[in-house]
């Protein structure tokens, strides 16, 4: 295991992604996580099948429902920008954190990536939080936010074909805006985090709007700061694993007309706390 920077991220080698995990192996990359809350398996060319296999060793798998996913293993979703639109993803973000259970994490498998560009960034919300002084700290304790599905999937760009219209309706109807704690307790490691993403929180509840939006610009810099951050350069059969609880990520959307595809599988997780 190499690890890749101070806040978060480590390589992995040994483990073939292919097979059925040992109880050892499962134990060994479950710590790695939670020690480094992103894992990259280099040369791990595995089908969806295998994929989803992989991912259900550490939670109950998650279906989208708006990405297209493989037809024969929908718990895999496929992001593939010949087909979708997914520049949302160029947004610091966490996955799904407008679930009431969002995701404990996800399993990234790069199918096809570009000769340059492309490359996927994430930051830690522990470091994130450990770096904030002690009087912010106090003051977003006991805080929550509202986390919204239309911040990222807006009607306008998802809703622009009837069958389009009606699986974004399902699920607005689905998904209200729900709260989440502005610092989030891993449920695991009892480390604290900073809980709060552009992709999906609208405000902070307890504060007037204006307060909102200039305490949440503030946190969404600092949460992304260099120094809480990797940068990852894809290649080809990379697979990725991160800990979505305590991070979020932003995928880089330089690489037009080049193509890329990648699959992903979400294990999803319990109450934030």
């Amino acid at each position: 295991m190499i690890p890749l920077s101070p806040a978060l991220g480590a390589e992995i080698s040994g483990v073939d992604l292919s097979r059925d995990l040992t109880g050892d192996q499962r134990a060994a990359i479950e710590q790695a996580l939670l020690t480094h809350q992103v894992l990259f398996f280099r040369n791990q060319p595995i089908t969806p099948r295998q994929q989803a296999r992989f991912a259900a060793n550490f939670g109950d798998l998650h279906i989208h429902p708006i990405y297209p996913n493989v037809p024969e293993q929908p718990e895999v979703l496929i992001l593939d920008t010949a087909v979708t639109d997914v520049r949302d993803n160029a947004i610091w973000h966490t996955d799904v954190t407008f679930l009431p259970t969002p995701a404990l994490g996800a399993v990234l498998s790069a199918k096809q990536v570009p000769t340059y560009g492309g490359d996927t960034l994430w930051a830690s919300g522990i470091a994130a939080f450990e770096a904030l002084s002690g009087p912010m700290k106090a003051l977003l304790d006991g805080l929550t936010a509202t986390h919204d599905f239309t911040r990222s999937f807006p009607l306008e760009r998802f809703g622009n074909t009837p069958a389009d219209l009606a699986r974004w309706e399902e699920t607005r109807r689905k998904n209200p805006p729900l709260s989440h704690p502005v610092i989030r307790t891993h449920p695991v490691s009892g480390h604290k985090a900073l809980f709060i993403n552009e992709g999906f929180t609208t405000r902070i509840n307890e504060l007037e709007a204006a307060e909102s939006e200039a305490i949440l610009k503030l946190l969404f810099a600092h949460g992304t700061r260099p120094e809480f951050t990797l940068r990852w350069r894809w290649q080809a059969d990379d697979v990725a694993m991160w800990d979505n609880r305590v991070t979020q990520h932003y995928a880089v959307d330089d690489y037009r007309p080049q193509r890329r595809v990648m699959h992903r599988a979400t294990m999803l997780g319990d109450v934030p706390f």
